[in-house]
């Protein structure tokens, strides 16, 4: 599999054309991006196996949400058959990669309890305590950057181009380290639009009026559910789209 290399500024058009996705059907996204939250949490929550079933379906559930937005991007007919278009025929490459995505999120979470216990917040943290809590936090984040690196194309390579699940990890790593610079534009971009603007937005409406701290919170919450969380659904299908499928189109 060829995967382009795409300039950094490509992270920011994920979202922004994820945003004007959303924008052609948001009834549509918004559901799809619901269903998909409200199935993790469901899952998440059946008594014993529950955590262990959920990394197992997350490849199909992913290709579901894929389907939908190529569909919505494309002027299709939306029905059932479009959500499961490539699932069954490559059933088991998906079942395969869950089992690896259980593997790596076990392997994952075992790492996270390696870092030392918990830190009780109920009085406070001190600055040696803080500064503890965020070294765990920023090796957390480096263990768990390979992972999404490798599952972050896999299932609609398995689902769409019939690529072995292995495989289909590898191609996916590898074009995740070409286009690191994408990624990290992406990544500072949500950071910017999910967390910092919303705080500034906060602050200075606290020097104004307690009140209006209060709705805005309300607000920006809603924003950040109902639009944030449908754009970056969005933007994952795009992001394959333009990474891999452009290639295809290239060379035929």
């Amino acid at each position: 599999m060829d995967a382009r290399q795409l300039p950094a500024r490509h992270g920011a058009i994920w979202l922004l054309a994820g945003f004007a996705l959303f924008r052609r059907h948001p009834p549509l996204m918004t559901a799809l991006t619901f269903g998909y939250l409200l199935t993790v949490i469901v899952v998440n929550l059946v008594p014993k196996i529950g955590p262990f079933l959920l990394p197992l379906i997350l490849p199909t559930l992913t290709v579901m949400l894929a389907n939908g937005c190529r569909a919505i991007e494309r002027g299709k007919p939306f029905d059932g058959d479009t959500l499961i278009a490539g699932i069954s025929t490559q059933r088991v490459g998906l079942i395969r990669l869950g089992g690896l995505h259980l593997v790596g999120s076990s392997l994952l979470v075992l790492g996270g309890f390696a870092l030392g216990e918990p830190i009780n917040i109920s009085d406070g943290i001190d600055p040696t305590e803080a500064m503890a809590l965020a070294t765990d936090l920023a090796i957390l984040l480096l263990l768990a950057s390979p992972l999404l690196m490798a599952f972050w194309f896999a299932p609609l390579l398995t689902a769409w181009d019939g690529v072995s699940a292995g495989k289909s990890l590898f191609f996916s790593f590898i074009a995740s380290w070409r286009n690191w610079r994408a990624f990290a534009m992406y990544g500072l971009v949500l950071i910017l639009v999910g967390a910092l603007l919303p705080g500034l937005i906060l602050v200075i409406a606290g020097l104004l009026s307690p009140a209006l701290v209060t709705i805005l919170s309300v607000a920006l919450r809603m924003l950040l559910i109902f639009v944030l969380a449908p754009t970056m659904v969005a933007s994952v299908y795009l992001s394959y789209r333009d990474v891999f499928e452009a290639v295809a189109k290239v060379d035929e």
